[in-house]
C-alpha cells in the first residue's frame, strides 16, 4: 500500500507549526519539523500581525519537511479566522494586516448592538463580535475612504498564504462563513450584508467547499512537485474534521486554547431569538455543513494572568505540580464572568480579574495555585453554559465532550469541565487542527474515501483518557 506525507502549516494566534503527516497502511503518523512563536506587534497604538515573519517561518518549516520527507505530496494551510490581507490586482498588500485584538471596532460593535444586529444575524447567523472581519472592513473603509480604488481581493489569512504558495487567490468556505458577511442559508456572500457593511462584493470570489486540488506549488524551488490542496481554512474547523465522534450526533466538540470552542455538527443552522441572545455561531465544516458553536475565552486568561507572578512554571514538571496543587485547594464560592469585555485584551490580566471579582464584593486569591483553580473553574463553567444552551435551543441531549487542543493536556480543565457539565469528557492525544489538515489533504488526495472513514480509522488508534462528572 502507498505510503503518502503531507505537510500541515497550522497558524495559530500564539503559535504557528509544521506538522508532517505520514498516512502509511491506513495509520497516521505526525512528525513536527518547525514551530515558530506567534504574536500580534504594537505600533502607535494599533495592534498588527507582521506577515512577512510568519511566511518566512513557513517556508523555513517547508523546506525542512522536504529534505526530511523527500517524496512529499501536498501541502495544506489552516489559520485563526477573521483577520485577512487586503490585495491590489497583482497581489501586492495595500493596507497593514490588522490583529483581531485590536480595539478600532468596539465602537462600530455598540453601535451595531443598540441597531439592526438582529437582521444581521438573521442574514449570516453570526453573533455580534467586536472582531468580525464585516466590523474590521467598515473601519477600515470609514478610515481610509480612497482604499477601495486600490483593494481587488480581500483573503483571509490561509487563503493569503495559500496565495503565496500558489499564485492563486481563493476564498475557502470555512473560514469565509466567520467573517458575518455569508449567508447563512447559502454557499455565497450575503448581498444585503454586504451592503450594510458597506463592502464590495468584487473583494471575494465565491467560496470554495474543501478539501479540494488548489494547484501545484510555484516559486519555490524546495517544494518543486508538490501541490497544495485546499482544507478547512479555518483551525477550529480543522480541529473539529479530526473529532472520532460517533456516528450518532450527540458528542459535542471542544477545541480548547486560548480560545474554548464548544459546538456540534448540524444539517441546518441553529437560529433564531435564544441563538441570537446566546451567541451561538453558524460557522461552517469544509463541505457546507454547519458546526454551531459558542466561543469563550480560554487559556488565554491563563497564560496572560501568569505574567503577573515570578512564580510562574518554566518547565512540563513546574506546570504539572501547580496543577496538582491547584486541583487540592477549595472550589471557588464565586467565579469569574468570561464573557466580560475587560478581560479581553487588558494590559495586566491579573488586575482585571481583581477588578471584576471586587466589583462584585470579593477578593480575588492572592496565591497562583488559588488563582489558577478559579480560572479553570470558571472555563468549566462557560462550558456548561454552552451545553446548556445547545440543549434548550436544539431540544437535544448530548452525552459527551470530546476536547483536543492545549487544554486537552490539563487534567484539572477537563475534570472542572465534565464536574460543570455534567456529562463525561473525552480526553484525546491528538493535534486537532493538524489532524483535520491532513486528514482533508488524504480525502482530495484519494488516499481515503471521505472524513467518516477517516475518523473510523483514527478512533482506533487513540489514546483517549475519560473524565467523569464528580459532585
Amino acid at each position: 500500500m502507498r505510503t503518502v506525507h503531507c505537510a500541515a502549516v497550522d497558524l495559530g494566534a500564539t503559535s504557528g507549526r509544521v506538522i508532517v503527516g505520514t498516512w502509511r497502511r491506513e495509520k497516521l503518523t505526525l512528525a513536527e519539523v518547525h514551530r515558530f512563536p506567534n504574536q500580534f506587534r504594537t505600533l502607535s497604538g494599533r495592534e498588527y500581525w507582521d506577515l512577512p515573519y510568519l511566511w518566512a517561518e513557513v517556508r523555513t518549516g517547508l523546506g525542512l519537511a522536504r529534505k526530511r520527507f523527500p517524496g512529499l505530496v501536498s501541502v495544506g494551510v489552516d489559520s485563526w479566522a477573521v483577520d485577512h490581507a487586503l490585495l491590489d490586482r497583482s497581489g501586492r498588500l495595500v493596507h497593514p494586516v490588522y490583529a483581531y485584538r485590536d480595539s478600532r471596532t468596539q465602537a462600530l460593535s455598540e453601535e451595531l448592538g443598540r441597531g439592526s444586529f438582529a437582521k444581521i444575524y438573521g442574514l449570516t447567523g453570526i453573533p455580534n463580535y467586536p472582531y468580525n472581519t464585516s466590523l474590521q472592513l467598515k473601519e477600515t473603509l470609514a478610515a481610509f475612504p480612497r482604499l477601495g480604488d486600490s483593494v481587488a481581493r480581500c483573503l483571509f489569512i490561509s487563503d493569503y498564504f495559500n496565495f503565496l504558495l500558489t499564485g492563486r487567490m481563493a476564498n475557502e468556505l470555512s473560514i469565509s462563513s466567520h467573517s458575518q458577511l455569508l449567508d447563512v442559508r447559502g454557499m455565497d456572500w450575503s448581498p444585503r450584508a454586504l451592503r450594510h457593511f458597506g463592502i464590495p462584493r468584487r473583494w471575494f470570489s465565491k467560496p470554495r467547499r474543501s478539501p479540494a486540488a488548489l494547484g501545484a506549488i510555484k516559486g519555490l524551488p524546495e517544494l518543486a512537485g508538490v501541490r497544495a490542496i485546499l482544507v478547512p481554512g479555518h483551525d477550529t474547523a480543522c480541529a473539529f474534521a479530526a473529532m472520532p465522534a460517533a456516528p450518532d450526533g450527540n458528542d459535542l466538540y471542544l477545541s480548547s486554547g486560548t480560545w474554548s470552542l464548544l459546538g456540534f455538527e448540524s444539517d441546518s443552522p441553529v437560529l433564531g431569538d435564544m441563538a441570537l441572545t446566546g451567541k451561538i455561531s453558524n460557522e461552517r465544516m469544509g463541505d457546507g455543513r454547519y458546526r454551531p458553536l459558542r466561543s469563550s475565552l480560554g487559556l488565554w486568561v491563563l497564560e496572560r494572568t501568569l505574567l503577573s507572578y515570578r512564580a510562574r512554571p518554566g518547565t512540563a514538571s513546574a506546570w504539572a505540580r501547580l496543577m496538582s496543587l491547584a486541583a487540592r485547594v477549595p472550589v471557588p464560592k464565586r467565579l469569574l464572568d468570561l464573557n466580560d469585555p475587560a478581560l479581553f485584551n487588558p494590559a495586566d490580566m491579573r488586575a482585571a480579574i481583581s477588578q471584576q471579582i471586587a466589583r462584585r464584593g470579593g477578593r480575588a486569591p492572592r496565591d497562583l495555585a488559588r488563582m489558577v483553580r478559579l480560572i479553570v473553574d470558571s472555563i468549566g463553567r462557560a462550558h456548561a453554559d454552552s451545553v446548556r444552551l445547545f440543549e434548550e435551543v436544539t431540544g437535544r441531549r448530548f452525552r459527551r465532550i470530546l476536547i483536543v487542543g492545549g487544554g486537552s493536556k490539563n487534567p484539572l480543565l477537563c475534570q472542572a469541565t465534565a464536574n460543570a457539565c455534567g456529562i463525561p469528557v473525552v480526553s484525546y492525544s491528538l493535534e486537532g487542527a493538524v489532524t483535520g489538515n491532513i486528514a482533508s489533504q488524504l480525502v482530495a488526495l484519494g488516499m481515503v474515501r471521505n472524513l467518516a472513514q477517516f475518523r473510523r480509522r483514527l478512533g482506533t488508534q487513540l489514546d483517549a483518557t475519560h473524565y467523569l462528572p464528580k459532585g
